[in-house]
């Protein structure tokens, strides 16, 4: 019985697109990886094209014919199909297709069961590999993080605008000039040894932490959290720290982040998927064995000299862990280490994150003032935190006005249902004050 007579019960479109989607980003990178390692880095396109293809199809059967018994291996087999249709149309393909036809087929076998050989300092994980693949130096600097999301994590331009606090024109831009770079140097896609694995690891982290964030707090879409990105990225960020490239310092500290901030992801949403404040979430329901995984690689992070970023991050993330209520927090601590961040890390995003910190060492206005001397604070001007975070400062000042403003200037640039439902909560609240004292 073949792949499409094997189906389940005809689904909900909803349920039958989800499900796709879900296994386009899990099977994407590795499909990309098995047909640009046969067709060549000028072909990166064309793999990129044969694969949303088939999620495509997926979208459009699945409703009327039922889910396949074995999904990924559908989303699999019809990419194979597609690329192999594009060599037989090929002229230049005419003569070797045999060749490369089986090559792709085994290729493909290895990629859905069977291991294939690897010499000992070699990534064995497709889709790591394949990351590593992103981060080579001939492709410029500013596109190597941006096209290993876009091209092996399924984000989306959005998404990736986002996360650089771009314009999705601007991030669209650097994905078209990477191409290019890499079809007029052919750029080689193979998996680097040795030096040349620890040259690129930075930027393979960055990918990593960037698609931990996204699934931290979704930047569009129906919920506030993508718990399968986040455990996606610890699960890549695991393999990376037991390859003897990456166990380094730095990278324990990304993994410990990454740990202890997932920890916390079962008590960021209520029962409903509406947010909940650090000072409402019930810490009973936190991952306390994955907060422990978190401290063991922390204290791993802590051999040699080396204070990155992800040391900083991890240790303001671990004070959180650690406290056993939001009022016997360490917010000294947590400042202290904002402190040393900033000095790393020139990001608005995480001015405005010490700004909260301010604010609860020193009280809100405080907190207002760190934020209107944010530098750079222009690249926040749409960024819908920002106004979140001055209308709850205001709140507190019983400004209940200006609390409302800034409130629904953070409504007109959140795309995520939950938190628009949250930041509509809390201007009601605002405006229902505001008419409370304006009453005689």
């Amino acid at each position: 019985m073949s792949l499409l007579e094997e189906q389940s019960p005809i689904p909900a479109t909803g349920e039958a697109s989800r499900l796709a989607e879900h296994l386009f980003r899990h099977e994407a990178g590795k499909l990309v990886s098995v047909l640009t390692k046969m067709f060549g880095t000028e072909r990166l396109q064309l793999a990129e094209d044969v694969v949303q293809e088939a999620l495509i199809r997926a979208m459009q059967t699945w409703p009327y014919y039922g889910i396949p018994s074995n999904p990924a291996a559908w989303i699999t087999q019809t990419a194979k199909n597609l690329a192999l249709d594009v060599i037989r149309r090929e002229k230049r393909f005419r003569e070797k297709e045999p060749g490369i036809t089986a090559s792709v087929e085994r290729q493909l076998e290895n990629a859905n069961g069977s291991e294939p050989l690897f010499f000992d300092d070699e990534i064995k994980d497709d889709r790591l590999r394949m990351m590593f693949a992103c981060c080579h130096p001939l492709i410029p600097e500013d596109a190597r993080v941006a096209l290993a999301l876009k091209t092996l994590c399924g984000l989306n331009t959005a998404e990736i605008a986002n996360a650089f606090l771009m314009t999705e024109a601007a991030v669209a831009k650097r994905l078209t000039r990477a191409r290019q770079r890499i079809r007029e140097l052919r750029v080689p896609f193979e998996s680097p040894l040795g030096a040349e694995l620890a040259s690129r690891l930075d930027g393979v982290e960055k990918t990593l932490y960037l698609l931990f964030n996204e699934g931290y707090k979704a930047s569009s879409g129906e919920n506030l959290i993508r718990a399968e990105l986040c455990h996606e990225a610890i699960g890549l960020g695991t393999l990376l720290v037991n390859h003897s490239a990456g166990n380094r310092p730095r990278t324990h500290a990304l993994l410990a982040l990454m740990l202890l901030n997932a920890a916390r992801l079962p008590g960021r949403v209520d029962g409903e998927g509406q947010i909940l404040r650090l000072m409402d979430q019930d810490r009973l329901s936190w991952d306390q064995g994955m907060i422990s995984r978190g401290m063991v690689h922390l204290g791993q992070s802590a051999s040699g000299e080396e204070l990155s970023e992800y040391h900083l991050q991890a240790g303001i993330a671990a004070c959180h862990c650690a406290a056993s209520d939001f009022e016997s927090t360490d917010w000294s601590q947590i400042l202290a280490l904002y402190d040393q961040l900033v000095e790393l890390d020139d990001s608005p995003v995480i001015a405005l994150n010490r700004a909260v910190a301010v604010a609860n060492v020193n009280g809100a206005k405080a907190g207002i003032e760190c934020v209107e001397t944010i530098p750079g604070r222009e690249r926040l001007d749409r960024y819908y935190l920002l106004y979140a975070v001055l209308g709850e400062f205001e709140a507190q000042l019983d400004h209940t006005e200006a609390a409302a403003s800034h409130f629904r200037k953070a409504l007109q640039f959140t795309a995520v249902k939950s938190e628009h439902s949250y930041l509509l909560k809390r201007l009601r609240a605002c405006e229902e004050l505001s008419l409370c004292v304006a009453a005689p």
